[in-house]
């Protein structure tokens, strides 16, 4: 009797200890907050991610530029050279820094920064790539300025890489071209106010020419030094590298060779 108490007794402290090491209860509430502060955790975790500048956002080369793909966006920083127009809060201004030259077409732009954008005043530029009958240009385009730098470039002279297929290595860069002879002379629309159409030749061979009226306007000494011009005169001539079902630089200075 006594052996059959004493194995109940032990049965019974055996389920006791049993329950004594069942695990609590779990509080739903309290893992769903837990859940929810992790799922927090990775959003401030994501957001951090989504403010690091994005890929289209870094500053590109002129080699980077120049192997991206038409219409792709770029980012650039650039010195302005001249500026050629401003119209209803758009201007089109030739660019260059110390790699290479970008003409940018109808940039986003107040009158009043306008004013600002004198030669040499540093610009990064956000648009896109594109083309437009030879002429890779950036459009659809904004722009800061950028403060404490400064750059004119001096005109590469090109006359050596007329009529090579280098030469379009250096579009919208401002050039220099010696020793040309002037063939003829043709105002758009046949008289003065207009563009002017310039056919000079180096070693027997034509390239064209123009003076943009955009660009440097009718009072200008080039402008009206070119209707000076005489068809067999020798003509040392400065230009934007401008492009147009191939070379068609716009003439910015010129004047008669000694």
């Amino acid at each position: 009797m006594k052996k059959i108490f004493a194995l109940a007794l032990v049965i019974m402290l055996a389920f006791l200890m049993v329950a004594c090491t069942e695990p609590a209860p779990v509080d739903d509430n309290n893992q769903v907050e837990d859940q929810q502060n992790q799922e927090v955790t990775q959003d401030d975790q994501t957001t951090e991610q989504d403010q690091t500048p994005a890929e289209e956002e870094k500053v590109m080369t002129y080699e980077e530029y120049m192997a991206a793909e038409l219409d792709s966006p770029v980012v650039v920083e650039t010195f302005v050279q001249a500026k050629q127009s401003w119209w209803q809060d758009k201007a089109t201004v030739y660019t260059q820094n110390s790699d290479g030259a970008y003409f940018i077409y109808e940039m986003a732009c107040s009158e009043e920064d306008y004013a600002e954008l004198v030669p040499g005043t540093k610009i990064k530029v956000k648009g896109f790539k594109s083309e437009w009958s030879g002429e890779i240009e950036i459009v659809d385009a904004t722009f800061e300025i950028m403060e404490n730098e400064i750059f004119v470039a001096n005109p590469m002279d090109a006359t050596a890489l007329l009529g090579t297929d280098e030469l379009i290595a250096h579009q919208n860069k401002l050039v220099s071209f010696s020793g040309m002879t002037v063939e003829s002379i043709e105002y758009k629309n046949g008289e003065p106010g207009d563009d002017i159409y310039v056919t000079l030749s180096k070693d027997g061979v034509s390239y064209n020419f123009c003076v943009e009226v955009y660009l440097t306007g009718t009072e200008s000494e080039v402008y009206n030094t070119v209707g000076t011009l005489e068809a067999g005169n020798t003509v040392n001539v400065e230009a934007f590298l401008y492009w147009y079902e191939g070379a068609n630089p716009h003439i910015t200075a010129i004047e008669l060779a000694e």
